[in-house]
């Protein structure tokens, strides 16, 4: 399915993030870091957009709430604990507890946006959940955790409440949404960094953070909001979960960073959580109800509307309404299947 694709993808380039964002921290502090990430993502994709033209549908005024709260949560709040987190971890076990974000994310559209949750998910979560906690363990004597985990769990929560977030804007194009929140979050961070004192990097290391700011965030993002439409939010951040492997496998075999019981341990435990979230399945009868949106679609069994004279060819955009339909079918609470269970 085209969605698990784009999940996977989107985990890919930002499990490479975290390694070479560490390899970066000798050079650039780590305020001004998260800052040019998210700075590089909104230029580059910006570039991109100049040259290629988009046929998805804009953020609407009715997205700026849930958007503009999005952006500060993922866009502000996570990379800045993140990158401190990085700072007092070493960047193995950091990539491994990035696996918060996909049980956090799978917490908030449960609870607090009802998306349907089976029972197959949640003990995968739990298992993902004891893995972070393995990694996290104090290594000696002294009482309680140290603060690159619980930095870095804080910026799993900041994006797992953005990935809940976005969906409410995932039928807008993804492109435009993960260059406005690159380009805000990135001026945002840049300035508080110079203001604070951080002291300018390199042009070498400069362009290294953009380069991999575009890739691993803005990339990444675009990818990761196509999968929303796809698989919603708990499923999304469940196959999102493989990025921390990706993360710590490049980090043991790029900075040579030693496997230790807890990293196996751990790794095992979550592992576990992401194939059980990853062989779910979902199948009954269900009802969709009247709706009414805009977004990019092509005419499939949930789309069988009438067009004015001049419609452009498929995939287009443009606003229309779904009847009522009662089908059964395998599904996942993409944009047509936000139904109660």
């Amino acid at each position: 399915m085209i969605g698990i694709l784009y999940a996977l993808l989107s985990a890919g380039l930002f499990g490479l993030s975290t390694p070479l964002a560490k390899l970066l921290l000798g050079d650039v502090s780590p305020w001004l870091l998260a800052g040019l990430l998210y700075l590089g993502s909104g230029l580059g994709l910006a570039l991109v957009r100049l040259v290629r033209r988009s046929n998805e549908a804009g953020l609407s005024r009715r997205d700026v709430p849930w958007f503009g709260a999005a952006v500060l949560s993922g866009g502000v709040v996570g990379p800045v604990l993140l990158v401190f987190g990085l700072a007092q971890s070493s960047a193995s076990e950091a990539a491994l507890l990035l696996n918060l974000e996909s049980v956090m994310t799978l917490a908030i559209a449960w609870i607090v946006f009802k998306e349907n949750v089976d029972r197959r998910l949640l003990i995968g979560a739990a298992a993902i959940v004891a893995g972070a906690a393995v990694l996290a363990w104090p290594r000696d004597a002294a009482v309680g955790l140290s603060w690159g985990p619980v930095l870095i769990a804080g910026a799993c929560l900041a994006w797992a409440i953005d990935n809940n977030l976005t969906r409410k804007v995932a039928a807008a194009d993804p492109m435009q949404i993960a260059m406005v929140k690159g380009l805000v979050a990135g001026i945002a961070n840049v300035a508080i960094a110079l203001a604070l004192g951080a002291p300018l990097p390199g042009a070498a290391a400069a362009a290294g953070a953009g380069v991999l700011g575009f890739f691993s965030y803005g990339v990444s993002l675009t990818l990761f909001v196509l999968a929303l439409r796809h698989l919603g939010t708990a499923r999304t951040g469940a196959y999102y979960a493989l990025a921390p492997f990706i993360g710590a496998g490049v980090a043991i075999l790029l900075l040579g960073e030693p496997i230790g019981v807890a990293f196996v341990a751990g790794g095992f435990l979550m592992a576990v959580g992401l194939w059980l979230h990853l062989s779910e399945q979902h199948l009954h009868e269900h009802v969709h109800d009247p709706l009414e949106h805009e977004h990019v679609h092509v005419h499939d069994a949930h789309h069988r509307h009438a067009h004015a004279p001049g419609t452009p060819p498929e995939p287009h955009v443009h606003a229309h309404r779904h009847a009522r339909l009662i089908h059964r079918h395998p599904h996942y609470p993409d944009l047509h299947h936000r139904h109660s269970h």
